[in-house]
């Protein structure tokens, strides 16, 4: 075999090494792991908001997932009550976990903030909200319409005071409603069942995340809504 056959070899030896190791392998270890009763598919809509989710990049600001307490602070934020498990995650395709945290982690946003007038106007300017928001606003979710101009089947969005448009209307279009709609749904507070960790290896596990949680829970500073940008 020449150097040039034996470099091929090589280069695809290493692929395929690495792709069942790091694609394979894993693959097979979640193929039992099944959907909670309480986790419900994603219907139409929420499907469709997950779609605009995605289009706008909010991945690349916010995670969807809670990290395990024995580590991090993410239940004491009020981001959860207990880290995040395969499970949770068995009707997102693609997953969406996210690696920033520009904002806070939404996997419970549906949870801490249900109001579906206050995601709306969020949307379409958090500075309405929060003044020292740094998050991008998405007008273009919106129409802004003359009063008179209101159908019976739109949806106003009840901006007030000085950053709303002045003599009109804001008005939410299907996209806006859709994503509002997939935020409500993210709601990953269900009890998991308990996973027995190995010995010496106590407040590693989802089960230890929780009851590491539990004991560490300090006063808390408000349900996740003060964090939110």
């Amino acid at each position: 075999m020449t150097r040039v056959g034996l470099l091929i070899f090589g280069v695809i030896a290493t692929i395929g090494f690495a792709a069942i190791i790091l694609v394979g392998l894993p693959r097979v270890a979640l193929f039992s792991v099944t959907a909670p009763p309480e986790l419900q598919p994603y219907d139409p809509v929420q499907q469709r908001g997950r779609h605009v989710y995605i289009a706008n990049g909010c991945v690349y600001c916010h995670s969807q997932q809670i990290r395990n307490a024995a580590f991090t602070t993410d239940v004491l934020r009020g981001w959860g009550d207990r880290a995040s498990v395969p499970a949770d995650y068995v009707y997102d395709r693609p997953h969406l976990l996210g690696t920033m945290r520009t904002g806070p982690d939404l996997i419970n946003v549906g949870v801490r903030l249900p109001n579906a007038d206050w995601h709306l106007i969020h949307l379409y300017d958090p500075r309405s909200l929060v003044e020292w928001s740094i998050m991008p606003a998405f007008p273009y979710l919106f129409e802004e319409k003359d009063p008179e101009a209101v159908g019976p089947g739109d949806r106003v969005v009840p901006v007030r005071g000085p950053r709303a448009p002045a003599g009109k209307v804001v008005v939410a279009t299907e996209d806006a409603l859709a994503l509002v709609e997939y935020l409500l749904s993210l709601r990953r507070v269900y009890p998991v069942p308990e996973v027995e960790s190995a010995p010496g290896a106590e407040g590693v596990g989802p089960a230890a995340g929780a009851a590491g949680a539990a004991a560490a829970r300090a006063p808390a500073s408000g349900p996740g809504g003060r964090t939110m940008p």
